[in-house]
This record gives structure tokens, sequence and C-alpha cells, in this order.
């Protein structure tokens, strides 16, 4: 029988939207067709015009470009993400990735830049793990 998972009792996370999880090093935000879709309709554009503008293409995979300073394309200093609503499911997911819920270690590591870890809403066992699966996202790796 596997031991419950060291956030049995829940977490708590509310976004702050203070965009700490949007700027930084360059990475990726992977975008799924249907997402990109959603996204062209909120911002009134086709989604040929979108996808040139804002996403690129990475291993065959989409992503959404970000700006020099490695910050989301979308992220506006001082008001936020400008598509939250519509945001892809990498960034609804977050904070509850498989390598920031990996160990207790791995979350404050991560909550020691992001203002709505820790505090805020529980967000319950059963949630978290669904959050997790839902990613999409490969476990943290092991230590070389």
């Amino acid at each position: 029988m596997n031991a419950p998972p060291w956030y049995a009792g829940g977490l708590r996370f509310t976004c702050r939207r203070c965009g700490a999880c949007c700027t930084g090093a360059p990475g990726y935000v992977w975008l799924e067709p249907e997402e990109a879709a959603a996204i062209a309709v909120r911002l009134g554009v086709p989604l040929a015009a979108f996808l040139e503008r804002h996403a690129r293409r990475v291993d065959g995979r989409l992503s959404l470009r970000e700006m020099a300073d490695g910050r989301c394309i979308f992220f506006e200093p001082g008001s936020g993400c400008a598509i939250y609503e519509q945001r892809p499911l990498q960034c609804r997911t977050w904070p509850f990735w498989p390598r920031n819920v990996a160990g207790p270690g791995d979350w404050a590591r991560v909550a020691a830049g992001c203002s709505g870890m820790g505090s805020g809403e529980l967000v319950e066992c059963e949630r978290i793990e669904s959050l997790v699966r839902a990613s999409g996202l490969p476990p943290r790796r092991p230590p070389a």
C-alpha cells in the first residue's frame, strides 16, 4: 500500500496574479490547438494571425512566445495576464506541477518566489493530484 503524499492535508494557494510564474528565465508555455483557438477568439483575431504573432513551434508542439526579457508575451507589468480567463492548462495548473509537489523542499523552494503559495485557499489532496495529472508535465528529474 502506498503511503499518503506529503501534502495529504492539502496545500494553500491563491493566485495573486503577480506574474512571478510568467516572468524570469526563458522556458515554454505549452499550448494545445483548442487553447490557441480560444485565445484567438478572446483577442478577436483569426487563429492564423494569433499563431503567427503569439506562438512558436518547438519540437512539433505549440508554445507561447516570450518577450526578450523572458516574460510571457501576455504578461503586462502592472496589470498581469492579459488572457487570464483563457490561459493555457499549464498556467491553470500552476503551482501544482509534479516537480513542485515532489517533496516539501521543492514546494518551499518554489514558494519562495510565489506569494500565492502557502496562503489563501486550502487546496485538498485530491484536487492537487488531479491538477498534477492534468498538467501533463513530467515529474522532477532525479538528481544526477
